[in-house]
């Protein structure tokens, strides 16, 4: 595998696992959905092989997220700030923590932006 589809296909494995942590599921249930082998899914996980474009549709579907959640970095690591991802990260492996983790998956950004403001108006 050449390094560019080694690096995509890791960052797809990394993905698939974080939604399968992020939404308590089992590689047998995404195996299942899929009508895959569980062997199937650990190598994507693993990236050893990348899963076909209409595969990664039916991923996004098995997790109701977009397309790019399986094919770009996760959310959490678009913050350039090094502290908000160890923090996210915190959030997302804390089990007494992760329903914030889910919550804040489908928060936009400027909703993020706007609290931000609020809570720095009322820290001053």
């Amino acid at each position: 595998m050449k390094e560019e589809h080694k690096e995509h296909a890791v960052r797809i494995g990394k993905n698939i696992l974080n939604l399968l942590i992020m939404y308590e599921k089992e590689q047998k249930d995404l195996a299942e959905y899929l009508g895959v082998g569980e062997g199937t899914v650990s190598r994507w996980i693993h990236g050893e092989r990348t899963p076909r474009m209409g595969t990664i549709d039916r991923i996004s579907k098995f997790f109701n997220v977009p397309r790019s959640a399986v094919l770009t970095d996760p959310a959490y690591q678009y913050y350039d700030d090094e502290t908000v991802q160890i923090v996210t990260d915190r959030l997302r492996k804390n089990p007494e923590y992760s329903v914030l983790f889910k919550a804040s998956a489908n928060v936009r950004p400027e909703d993020i932006d706007l609290v931000t403001k609020f809570i720095e108006k009322f820290s001053d």
